[in-house]
């Protein structure tokens, strides 16, 4: 499994064929195709363990923030951004988020 994940980014950054110059509204790594491998063979399987740890840590949280009536802020932080980033991006797309394009957790 190890072998195939190193196989599949290699073959992502071997394939592109214009130079990894990141400017500010273009693709994160150079080119839409490398980005697009390594978020779905990285970054999303991160950010889904990420989601999970941060529901986890609401629930953890929830004895604290309830009386102090933060629960609404903890759970933006610690669940609704992590989720959004992981569900609700276009595919190879670092910085926005949703139909409407809206800046990742800026909500």
């Amino acid at each position: 499994m190890k072998k195939l994940f190193i196989a599949s980014l290699a073959a992502g950054f071997l394939c592109s064929s214009t130079p990894a110059f990141a400017q500010a509204d273009d693709a994160v790594l150079g080119d839409r195709g490398s980005g697009m491998i390594v978020d779905l063979v990285l970054v999303r399987p991160l950010t889904f363990v990420g989601s999970v740890v941060g529901i986890a840590a609401f629930i953890v949280s929830l004895p604290f923030t309830a009386p102090t009536g933060s629960a609404d802020e903890a759970a933006r932080e610690l669940v609704g951004k992590p989720l959004e980033y992981t569900f609700n991006r276009p595919l190879g797309d670092f910085r926005n988020c949703g139909a409407d394009r809206h800046p990742c957790g800026g909500r």
